[in-house]
């Protein structure tokens, strides 16, 4: 009975082995040093959004240069706060402001982008498909690329995904099976243009 038991215990390990376990993974000689984070910065988003925002773009375009942006925001954001986790004299050390603001104004064009952004996206889910003429027949297409719209839920990553991308494949499925009857009615005609 004795040897059952005793064969359970767990080895206790002392405060400072736990610290060391756990900290053992985030070296600050890995982290990117001031010369590599000065050079990092959240200005130059001013072109970009509004390419992603003017309306007379294609959706598909517009809705990959949100993608495109919100991502690299977010890569900005994420070196920034990585890397003063793990070297936090980053922050406090003479001359870091510049750092410090390069890194809030990071944080929060990111968060500009991604309500900019999600607002974009909800729009293009809501309403996904657009009806046309086609040989006199109205016709139920998609209002862009749903494999993009797909790839941009994914991106975004809201609380509600899952929901999202199921409307975008309900969707899919409309649009394919009012697309299968429309070729089915042009009597094979067009299939050789």
């Amino acid at each position: 009975m004795l040897l059952l038991s005793s064969s359970g215990c767990v080895k206790e390990i002392t405060s400072d082995e736990r610290l060391e376990r756990d900290t053992r993974s985030v070296a600050v000689k890995d982290a990117p040093g001031v010369e590599q984070l000065s050079k990092l910065t959240c200005d130059d988003t001013t072109q970009p959004l509004n390419k992603a925002r003017d309306v007379n773009r294609p959706e598909s375009d517009r809705l990959v240069d949100y993608v495109n942006l919100y991502s690299s925001l977010k890569d900005r954001t994420h070196t920034f706060e990585d890397a003063m986790a793990r070297n936090p004299d980053l922050s406090y050390r003479e001359g870091s402001q510049n750092l410090v603001n390069a890194k809030d104004t990071c944080i929060q064009q990111t968060a500009d982008v991604r309500v900019e952004f999600e607002t974009y996206l909800r729009e293009l889910v809501d309403v996904p498909t657009v009806q046309e003429i086609k040989g006199g027949n109205t016709v139920t297409v998609a209002r862009l690329d749903f494999a993009t719209l797909k790839k941009a839920i994914e991106t975004l990553d809201p609380d509600d995904r899952e929901q999202l991308l199921q409307r975008v494949g309900a969707a899919e499925k409309r649009v394919s099976t009012t697309a299968a009857p429309a070729e089915d009615t042009s009597g094979g005609k067009r299939r050789g243009k």
